[in-house]
């Protein structure tokens, strides 16, 4: 409904059935995204696009190599930028310069984080540089060789960027997700579990599987495609 949106993506496995589907409907023809801009949530540090488990390999594998949209238009951070302060502000400036976020992407990791925004004492407000948890690499070492091999930094958007998208999509599949939803949406606002900032947004839509909602569906005794207030 509007073909110059600018898209925040996410990567890991939950978004992969959107990409599947965007992808169908485009080869159908029902999708042009030619005047599309995207911008990702995150990348590892240290990185290259030519990695095959860096996100830009992942966004080009599973989206960007099979639509219309104009390389030029594609925004992701710089994982081999060594500077953080400048790769930094470098991609504060793009979103800036792109007027916001129309909808953002989300997943959402078994400890409650939202694109690398970790637990913490405070919510990071723009771009930033993190250090991963070991809860974070653990869940990531099953895509490389060795624990040894998972990155230990990334460049995230921070909850600012995020909270200041027009629109947010999260999706979620799997047991393990189950506690970290209910925690985001049932559980206080606290930057100990970041996904919670997310209660204050006025327009987010979370589509979860039977397991992802088993807690909230327990808790409130609501059946599953019952409607959750």
């Amino acid at each position: 409904m509007k073909p110059d949106a600018v898209l925040g993506l996410a990567t890991g496995e939950s978004p992969i059935g959107t990409y599947k589907q965007l992808i169908e409907w485009y080869n159908k023809g029902d999708l042009d995204f030619s005047e599309i801009h995207t911008v990702n949530l995150d990348e590892y540090k240290g990185l290259s696009p030519e990695n095959p488990q860096s996100y830009a390999y992942y966004m080009s594998t599973n989206l960007l190599n099979h639509v219309n949209i104009p390389k030029e238009n594609t925004n992701i951070p710089n994982g081999l930028e060594d500077d953080s302060e400048v790769e930094c502000a470098r991609y504060d400036n793009i979103l800036h310069s792109l007027g916001g976020i129309d909808l953002q992407l989300l997943g959402i990791g078994g400890n409650g984080h939202i694109g690398f925004n970790e637990p913490g004492n405070n919510f990071n407000k723009e771009t930033h540089c993190v250090t991963l948890t070991e809860n974070t690499i653990q869940a990531n070492a099953r895509f490389f060789d060795s624990i040894d091999d998972v990155p230990k930094y990334a460049y995230t958007m921070g909850i600012k960027n995020i909270m200041q998208a027009k629109g947010i999509l999260l999706i979620a599949s799997g047991a393990a997700k189950a506690q970290a939803l209910y925690d985001s949406f049932y559980g206080p606002i606290t930057p100990s579990v970041p996904g919670s900032i997310l209660q204050l947004h006025n327009n987010v839509t979370v589509i979860a599987d039977e397991a992802a909602l088993s807690i909230i569906l327990k808790e409130h005794e609501i059946t599953p495609g019952g409607h959750i207030k």
